[in-house]
Order: structure tokens, then C-alpha cells, then sequence
């Protein structure tokens, strides 16, 4: 359940739904493996605030009698002007309630201090106040915390894509690895190995810093400004449980569908 976070952006793949993969899918497939007839939905959409993922989620994934659910909820929220924040945590705790209500396993994530450009610096305590009620919460209601706020691997710019908000490949990756360890599942993913970066100069530097105003910083303030967002068109990417192939994986699910739908027309 969640935003953009766990439906996959960044984790671009064209052969799936929304053309992402993601953390989940791949934390999804490797519980197959591990003990095969495990069932997957992802009911996660980009842009979604907390108020909407509780309005179109909480209902549909109670409905599956879920053995492991896993939140990332509110970013969207902090990043919003005027956000109450002791609303938002309250409404998110009443969230964790109704899932840890359940007796599935639930996983909760912190929110990574994203270091993007001085204008974001004033969000950095309405992250940190999320980040230590999310940790009260995983204690009182026994849920499995992943603190991604620690997680120093992604101090390197290469874990996180184009436009620093959203993880890379390698990013979605390291994540599903960490999903994993957490739950005491094994896995063959491993941290890159990679050069330390290049040292860029000012000129190029400045260049790439205009590149990402213009394509990510002012494109995302001229949404809010108009009330939308990239998910209003978008349909979780899976809706329904599905049984994940130990062979093939969700692109083998995803292929049958979509030959069936061919089918069908």
C-alpha cells in the first residue's frame, strides 16, 4: 500500500504495468522462490496523500485477508504546503491500527532525508517528526520497521533517479535486499560494487542543476499549482492478488494478461 514508493518509479521497466518493477515486485517474486504459492498485490499509485491511499486502499486490501502488508504513506503529505502534520500522524496512526488489526506481518518505512536543494530544507522537520512517530508506532503495534532515514548506502547520488526524488534500479534494489533481511528471507542481491563518482565541475554542475530545475522542479510546482497529479490517470498496477511464478516472475504474469486481454477485443 502506498505512493509512488512502492508502486516502483524509478525502476523503469516496459514490459510491466505503469512501466515500473520496483521494490515490491521483486521482494514479491523472491518470496515465491523462497516458498512457492505466495499471492501479490500492489495496490500503490504515484502522488497519492495518505487521505486518498486510506480512501481507495485500506478497503480493498482488508478484503484479501493479507499475511504481509507493507506502508509508505504521508511523503506526498509533508511535501505539500500547509500540510497539518498532527493530523496527518494521527490519521496515519489510525491506519497502522486497522492493518495491524489484521495479525498479518506489517512493514513500515520511515522517509529518507532526501537532499535535494536548499528550498526543501524547511520539510526536513516535518520528515524528522514523521520519522519518530513512525518508530513509536512499529514499537506499540509490533510492526516490522525498516528505517530507511539510516540507511547510508544512499548517500550516493546513483542510487536515486533523475529527478532525486524517487529511487533508481540500483535504489529499488537495495531496498527489496533490505525488505528481505528484515523478514528473515534469503536472497542473491548484493550492494554495487561501484568507482567512486566523478568529480563534476561548476560549469557541468550547474548545467545538470538547470537541467533538473527545468524538468522536475517546475513541472512538479506548476501540478500543484493546477491540483493534479501524475497518478490521477493511473490504476494500481496490481489490483488483485496474483500468484507470482517461481519460473518468469510478474513479467510472465503480466505477458498472460495481456494476452488475454487480446483475446477478449
Amino acid at each position: 500500500m502506498g505512493d509512488s514508493f512502492t508502486e516502483g518509479v524509478g525502476d523503469r521497466n516496459k514490459h510491466l504495468p505503469n512501466g515500473v518493477r520496483g521494490w515490491a515486485d521483486r521482494v514479491a517474486e523472491k518470496l515465491a522462490k523462497a516458498e512457492p504459492g505466495w499471492e501479490y498485490a500492489n495496490l500503490a499509485i504515484r502522488s497519492k496523500r495518505l487521505r486518498q491511499i486510506i480512501q481507495d486502499q485500506l478497503e480493498p486490501a482488508l478484503a484479501m485477508k493479507p499475511t504481509l502488508i507493507t506502508l509508505y504513506a504521508g511523503g506526498n503529505d509533508i511535501l505539500d504546503f500547509g500540510t497539518d502534520m498532527e493530523q496527518l500522524m494521527a490519521d496515519y496512526e489510525w491506519l497502522v491500527s486497522q492493518l495491524a488489526a489484521t495479525g498479518a506481518t506489517l512493514v513500515l518505512f520511515t522517509g529518507y532525508d532526501v537532499k535535494v536543494s536548499a528550498v526543501l530544507e524547511p520539510l526536513r522537520r516535518r520528515n524528522a517528526m514523521y520519522n519518530s512517530r513512525v518508530r513509536e508506532l512499529a514499537g506499540w503495534y509490533g510492526a516490522v520497521l525498516l528505517d530507511y532515514w539510516c540507511l547510508d548506502a544512499y548517500h550516493d547520488k546513483r542510487m536515486w533517479d533523475t529527478d532525486r526524488l524517487h529511487m533508481s534500479k540500483a535504489g529499488h534494489k537495495y531496498m527489496a535486499a533490505q525488505v528481505l533481511d528484515h523478514l528473515g528471507v534469503q536472497h542473491s542481491y548484493t550492494p554495487k560494487d561501484w568507482e567512486p563518482p566523478a568529480k563534476l565541475g561548476l560549469r557541468e554542475w550547474a548545467q545538470r542543476q538547470r537541467q533538473w530545475i527545468r524538468e522536475w522542479v517546475l513541472p512538479l510546482f506548476q501540478r500543484k499549482l493546477q491540483g493534479i497529479t501524475l497518478g490521477d490517470s493511473l490504476s494500481p498496477r496490481w489490483p488483485e492478488p496474483v500468484r507470482v511464478p517461481r519460473k518468469g516472475g510478474l513479467r510472465k504474469v503480466a505477458e498472460r494478461q495481456a494476452a488475454a486481454r487480446a483475446a477478449g477485443e
